[in-house]
């Protein structure tokens, strides 16, 4: 069959355009037509003719978006010709010289040809006696994924889950979802399928916490999506350090297949045979994880959590004094909050903001056998720690998000931190992952495995979800941007009641709402017409009286409302200069403002501690807990207050249960929430 006839024979099957393209193009290693190859047909096939794939196809199918980024790549100026291939050099071969006999008879290009005969590929013990048929890796991100189907995909789509409570060890009770009708495979494995070479490290460090992280392990080998939604600041090191080393296990075995696949394909060059076709091992681009942080200080955490199972002498760190400079404090600076003396501040607030708290960073990393190198370009590094503001940053001005098309493991950490930033960067950047790139970046499509060419990467993508509690954006952003069709696992806490100064009077008032999307005007409506009017009657509760307002966008309408009352009130909010900070403050505690509206973003930022209060108003339960008991805590700063003199109400409906079931406990939540 000639190439033009061949090119014909892609294009007749549309719906496996991808795959065949990827076939065909690999047909062409190993043979050259008499009147060119069939690629060569295929660019100027497409060169020519792209319009009229427009019209038969729609423009956003991943198909055409394929076929564009083909075109584009056959038509790019400077574009290499297609050649016979040939051997490219090794990141760990050894060149052995061979001694020749009749030496003088040998020109330089003899020479050079013995010297490429006698590259290698040296593989460790461990990893020539891998089973490829049995490891989770390759089961679930090799060539040909045991879990990718049709039925999965139509399932995850349809939100169609079944799911089951199971325990797992140290984590606790889960719910564990699968695509409805399909078999995932095993819901937990023997051992954490990390490499020994890898875990040696990790196991001459551990103590205590042995066990917990031998359960996250292997609940990361099954490569399920994973939502721990309520991560202890105990165990943060921890997950941090065995999350890290799956990370690295997924990223050696990536390059473990590579480095294989170029000995096979060596191989077959050199015995004159066709290449094998089932050398699929690569994405599109090289980054394949993705960690998504609030601060630098939290980057620099996990740095150095990557760096504990990459130590010296058997791995160098590159740039490990810069990333430490940039990512930790200035020269000579002092962290007011890791010398305070403890309990200054609350420990949740220390471990949070202690250090290095900008939000815009973003920084590639690369690995090989033996370094580590830090501030490497995105397309030449293995992991991206970055924040969802420099991503965005960097994807707008840059008008592409390609280094993001083959994330294969998504790590956020620290989700209650990002949810009190802006949450529309980390939505904005889970809308550019595992996307088919604008450009080729010389992408080896031979080597591209077939369900990145098909537009099925994001149903494979591991993403692990790292809340201190949970909220309503943490469980959507679970509900609906998690896809991966070997499941997902969500771990369940039951809260108690937080506690309280006692003898404090606790007012938990309930508006009905029957629709999410109504609930923000009812919650308004009921606290303008019912609830602040009642404290407004009252003579102890109209004066010293905070109202404590979660949402900014409610703090906006609330304040206006203000401004038509004639009471005196005054506001603090994340917005407020430090000169506004202490007016405020002032004003309220010397009885010069009878209401000081309080945003819970300032709170959670600034930590002060406010006096004068004797009456509480949360327009919705906080999603911190901590705040709620802390301001309850406030009033006794003052000196005689007693547990009488204080009052508190709680303004709810069923839809703030995340927040209420923390205040008030699990089972009490349950019945707060009840239908009347």
């Amino acid at each position: 069959m000639d190439g033009f006839s061949a090119t014909h024979k892609i294009l007749g099957m549309r719906s496996k355009l991808p795959t065949m393209l990827l076939i065909q193009k690999e047909r062409v290693h190993g043979a050259q037509m008499k009147t060119g190859t069939c690629l060569s047909y295929l660019e100027r096939y497409f060169s020519l003719s792209h319009w009229f794939y427009l019209l038969m196809v729609d423009e956003n199918s991943t198909t055409t978006r394929l076929l564009t980024l083909l075109n584009v790549s056959a038509t790019k100026a400077g574009k290499k010709k297609w050649e016979p291939y040939v051997p490219a050099d090794k990141l760990n071969k050894r060149k052995s010289v061979r001694l020749v006999e009749n030496q003088s008879q040998e020109t330089p290009q003899d020479v050079q040809q013995v010297g490429e005969q006698a590259q290698e590929v040296v593989f460790t013990e461990e990893e020539t006696e891998t089973d490829y048929t049995t490891d989770p890796y390759e089961q679930h991100f090799g060539c040909t994924s045991a879990h990718l189907s049709e039925a999965a995909r139509s399932s995850v789509d349809n939100r169609a889950w079944d799911s089951q409570k199971l325990s797992r060890g140290r984590l606790g009770a889960t719910y564990e979802s699968i695509p409805e009708g399909c078999n995932p495979g095993p819901t937990t494995l023997k051992g954490d399928a990390i490499l020994q070479r890898l875990k040696k490290s990790l196991n001459t460090r551990r103590g205590l916490t042995k066990d917990f992280q031998n359960d996250l392990l292997s609940t990361l080998s099954t490569h399920k999506d994973l939502y721990l939604s309520s991560s202890s600041w105990e165990n943060k090191k921890t997950t941090r350090e065995a999350i890290s080393l799956h990370a690295l296990n997924h990223i050696t075995k990536k390059r473990r297949r590579v480095l294989k696949n170029n000995e096979r394909i060596s191989n077959a060059t050199k015995a004159g045979n066709e290449p094998p076709e089932d050398v699929q091992d690569q994405g599109f681009t090289r980054p394949s994880v993705l960690i998504l942080l609030p601060f630098r200080s939290s980057a620099l955490a996990w740095f150095n959590a990557l760096t504990t199972h990459t130590p010296s002498p058997e791995y160098q760190i590159e740039n490990h004094s810069r990333f430490t400079s940039e990512y930790g404090l200035p020269s000579g600076a002092i962290d007011k909050l890791a010398t305070a003396t403890p309990g200054t501040y609350p420990q949740d607030h220390v471990e949070t903001f202690m250090g290095n708290v900008d939000d815009n960073f973003r920084v590639g990393i690369k690995l090989t056998r033996k370094s580590v190198k830090a501030f490497t370009d995105f397309y030449g590094c293995d992991i991206i720690i970055a924040s969802p503001l420099g991503l965005r940053q960097s994807m707008q001005k840059e008008n592409n998000a390609d280094y993001l098309s083959s994330i294969e493991i998504l790590v956020i950490d620290q989700l209650d931190a990002l949810t009190m930033q802006n949450w529309d960067h980390v939505k904005f950047v889970l809308d550019h992952l595992n996307k088919l790139p604008k450009e080729s970046h010389d992408t080896d499509f031979s080597r591209t495995k077939p369900w990145y060419l098909d537009g099925h990467s994001e149903y494979l993508r591991q993403s692990i979800l790292l809340p201190a509690y949970e909220t309503p954006e943490t469980r959507q952003l679970y509900n609906t941007r998690l896809k991966n069709v070997a499941g997902k696992i969500r771990t369940d806490k039951r809260w108690p009641p937080i506690e309280v100064p006692e003898g404090v009077d606790q007012n938990f008032v309930r508006f009905d709402c029957g629709n999410p999307k109504d609930e923000a005007d009812k919650r308004f409506s009921y606290f303008a017409t019912q609830l602040l009017p009642a404290v407004l009657k009252s003579a102890v509760q109209s004066s010293n009286t905070v109202i404590f307002v979660p949402s900014y966008f409610d703090f906006v309408r609330v304040h206006n409302h203000f401004r038509k009352l004639s009471v005196s009130f005054t506001v603090l909010s994340e917005y407020s200069t430090n000169q506004e900070i202490s007016r405020a403050r002032q004003a309220f505690f010397s009885g010069q403002k009878s209401f000081l509206i309080v945003t819970e973003r300032f709170h959670f930022y600034k930590r002060y501690k406010l006096r004068g209060i004797r009456n509480l108003v949360f327009y919705g339960p906080p999603d911190h807990p901590s705040f709620y008991s802390e301001y309850l805590s406030y009033p006794f700063l003052d000196e005689g207050v007693e547990s009488s003199d204080v009052t508190c109400r709680v303004l709810y409906s069923k839809y703030d249960w995340f927040g209420l079931e923390r205040i008030a406990g699990t089972e009490e939540a349950v019945e707060l929430t009840k239908n009347v």
